[in-house]
């Protein structure tokens, strides 16, 4: 007799329950049951995500207020979803507001629930109205529960009132779509607001994932009493070296595996993803030390300013290179006219950084320059020879001043007191930095292979050049010549 197949785990990697105790989870067995029989017969790990997101205390009032669910793609995510919103809608009568990050995800997921309703009979009879209108999809039944898809913006959600809030996608997830959207669920008609995530760990280089990365942070501090979260990942362990390569951490982070997945399929991206990217997509790992961002998004943002004034004196200019050195920044800093240091990153390209010595000398010739700061143990130092060589001076910056420019830009941001352009390469960059230990200080990370933080580093250098008191000047200033005089 052949043996069953091997599945991938159905319980999760990690589980954050809420601090209210369950009283019953009917309504979640209730859902699972109407969707089996509609024929969407949900697997034992989706049993438990939903009947953990519906579960009430001993007054009847859903446990979890906030619901997250991180898991790898194509695992069954949306079926769980579906099973959710088509129990709420149909047994529960809630009225429900299901986005994503992309018009197209949420025209399938509308689709998909939407043929339920048109594919059996017994639901087809409480069909008030399905509107099919792109970007306008909802589903109204008559015992007054709904479901509304559209795509996430700043304004989304407006005129909308809904007792359950659906965000899919929640890796690409922002602050303003949030804002815009969490007012839908103030007064719903069921008096019991609830709020649901789901997604895969952001991209460390990605400013769209910093909601997502609350829910997840505050699930494994144990900080939010009202929170349910479930997560298939392999979790980090500072002790013991995860190997991607290994069969049963694939099985470990993936429930669907061995069912819906195949173990050749995952073999198959193994070999053909970066193996940061096959940590995070296939694995679901959120390594620790870039799960939360060490310069806050509101304090960055608060920062921004790009129309700023700068004061007319002479700029600061400094050059970063990756240790791949597949990339390049060079940056400006200065003062505005109100006081304020600001760093402007000039130029940042990908590809070896052939272009950057004379990309620098044609700014020196129409920009006067009070330093040109390079760090001289990292891999930008392989260029002070050969800038000195064309007649450029450099300032060289050593471990200490590092530490000590780090700080002062950390400190900068976080009292608003630094000014930014809103340029995009360096609101990556201030997004992914993270920390490294530099003596009893710390400066930025340049190990993630993920992220190019070299903007970042240029304009944290070219910001202390602005007062280094062994600042060189970078060449001679061109005075204009004026007639004179001769007796």
């Amino acid at each position: 007799m052949p043996s069953a197949p091997r599945l991938g785990s159905q319980m999760p990697s990690f589980l954050a329950k809420p601090k209210t105790p369950v009283a019953d989870i009917y309504d979640g067995e209730d859902y699972i049951a109407l969707a089996s029989a509609c024929g969407l017969i949900p697997d034992e790990w989706q049993e438990g995500i939903i009947t953990g997101i519906t579960a009430r205390d001993k007054d009847g009032r859903l446990v979890a207020k906030r619901a997250g669910l991180s898991v790898p793609r194509q695992n069954g995510k949306n079926g769980a979803l579906e099973v959710l919103e088509l129990g709420q809608m149909v047994l529960s009568g809630r009225r429900i507001i299901h986005t994503s990050h992309e018009v197209k995800t949420s025209r399938k997921a509308f689709i998909r629930l939407a043929s339920f309703f048109e594919e059996n009979d017994e639901l087809a009879k409480l069909v008030k109205n399905i509107r099919k209108v792109n970007g306008q999809e909802q589903i109204i039944l008559t015992n007054g529960g709904s479901c509304e898809f559209i795509a996430r913006s700043k304004s989304s959600g407006r005129g909308f009132t809904v007792d359950t809030l659906v965000l899919d996608e929640a890796q690409e997830l922002r602050d303003e779509a949030l804002e815009a959207l969490l007012p839908t669920i103030a007064s719903g008609p069921a008096g019991d607001p609830q709020i649901i995530m789901t997604g895969t760990p952001p991209d460390p280089t990605d400013i769209n994932g910093e909601v997502f990365r609350r829910m997840h942070d505050a699930a494994h501090s144990n900080e939010d009493d009202t929170l349910w979260w479930a997560e298939w990942s392999v979790l980090a362990d500072d002790d013991v070296e995860i190997d991607a390569d290994d069969r049963d951490l694939w099985y470990q982070a993936n429930p669907a595996l061995g069912k819906r997945m195949r173990v050749e399929t995952v073999a198959a991206e193994r070999a053909a993803m970066a193996d940061s990217s096959f940590r995070r997509e296939r694995l679901g790992m959120w390594e620790q030390e870039r799960s939360a961002r060490i310069l806050p998004i509101e304090d960055w943002t608060a920062c921004a300013d790009p129309n700023l004034s700068d004061d007319g004196e002479p700029v600061a200019l400094a050059i970063d290179i990756a240790p791949s050195r597949d990339s390049a920044s060079i940056a400006a800093a200065g003062m505005t006219v109100d006081g304020h240091v600001w760093a402007d990153v000039i130029e940042n390209r990908r590809g070896t950084p052939e272009w950057v010595i004379p990309r620098l000398k044609a700014i020196l010739e129409k920009q006067e320059a009070r330093a040109v700061l390079i760090d001289v143990l990292s891999p930008a130092g392989s260029l002070i020879d050969p800038l000195e060589a064309e007649g450029v001076k450099v300032s060289r910056i050593g471990s200490n001043i590092m530490a000590a420019a780090t700080a002062q830009l950390y400190d900068a941001v976080m009292s608003h007191d630094f000014r930014h352009l809103d340029q995009p390469s360096l609101n990556l960059a201030a997004a992914a930095a993270r920390k490294r230990k530099l003596g009893d200080a710390w400066a930025w990370n340049r190990s993630n292979p993920d992220a190019d933080i070299t903007p970042l580093v240029a304009a944290t250098l070219a910001c202390t050049g602005r007062t280094y008191t062994r600042a060189k000047r970078p060449v001679k200033p061109v005075r204009a010549r004026r007639k004179v005089t001769v007796w």
